[in-house]
């Protein structure tokens, strides 16, 4: 069901910078989460298994039933939204999964995404957004005024924004100056010590042209979309959850966001995390009923 994938040359760098110990898979069937019997056949590519748990006290009692899976004992792997590559540290080493839906991609897209979930192991953030939220998730989820199904899709993306404003350092300073010029800017900014585990500030050593070319790629188809997001929700085109899922995921390229959103591009969403969160989450939509 799974086997080694051959890596790229500028992702095999990736690992080695970023997460070393990492094995990359490729699984011969998709899936959002992969039944538990499916997941320990993992423990044939890997030298063992720690599946992971959480308390059911941190979810609400209308959770999803995927989410109460995901935080009970069974060995849990994949979860709607993580896309079309999935990382996790429940196995030892940990294991970056490709599922068959890259079928068709651009190569060079694939490669970020592989390089993205490298650097994402590297950070060692949470692997999924109830150990970001933890017990703070009862909060977000009554602070919006949505069903289980979408106050999880916002959880997720909220997450999303958050590790994007984490990772985009990083993407940014595979960018070489002459790069830079026509795409997202490298920041500097103070690291502090609510930030995941420390990562140097990329030098000129560590540009990756050829994913760097990906990742300003794919943040360019992005942009008109996320532009348009306001006038979208307006006429009821998209919703607000889909809304706050692409403009989360249009973080990690660097792109600017319209309101609501902007907010949430902030050293202040990067440094404090769920509560800042929670409270975008219980002004926006206060906003949003004062103005209907």
């Amino acid at each position: 069901m799974f086997e080694r994938r051959d890596l790229s040359q500028p992702v095999a760098d990736v690992r080695e910078a970023h997460a070393p110990d990492a094995v990359v898979l490729e699984c011969d069937r998709d899936f959002e989460t992969l039944p538990p019997s499916q997941a320990e056949a993992l423990g044939f590519a890997v030298d063992s298994l720690e599946p992971s748990s959480a308390p059911t006290a941190w979810l609400p009692d209308d959770a999803p039933e995927l989410l109460r899976q995901y935080a009970g004992s069974e060995f849990t792997v994949g979860m709607p939204g993580d896309g079309s590559i999935v990382w996790t540290r429940q196995t030892v080493p940990p294991t970056v999964i490709v599922k068959p839906r890259v079928q068709g991609s651009p190569e060079s897209f694939v490669d970020f995404l592989l390089a993205e979930a490298l650097v994402e192991l590297g950070l060692e953030v949470p692997e999924h957004f109830l150990g970001f939220f933890e017990e703070e998730y009862h909060d977000l989820d009554r602070a919006i005024p949505l069903g289980p199904n979408d106050t999880y899709q916002v959880a997720a993306a909220l997450y999303d924004g958050w590790v994007g404003l984490h990772t985009r350092r990083v993407f940014a300073g595979w960018v070489s100056e002459s790069e830079s010029e026509s795409g997202p800017a490298s920041e500097s900014k103070p690291k502090t010590e609510s930030e995941p585990k420390p990562e140097p500030m990329p030098t000129s050593v560590q540009t990756r042209p050829e994913l760097a070319a990906a990742w300003q790629d794919a943040g360019n188809r992005l942009e008109q979309r996320v532009s348009e997001l306001p006038s979208a929700v307006a006429r009821g085109e998209t919703d607000f959850a889909d809304a706050t899922e692409l403009a989360c995921a249009a973080i990690k390229h660097d792109l600017e966001l319209p309101a609501p959103f902007a907010a949430l591009e902030t050293d202040a969403y990067r440094d404090h995390g769920p509560e800042y969160a929670i409270k975008w989450a219980e002004k926006t939509f206060d906003a949003l009923a004062e103005s209907t």
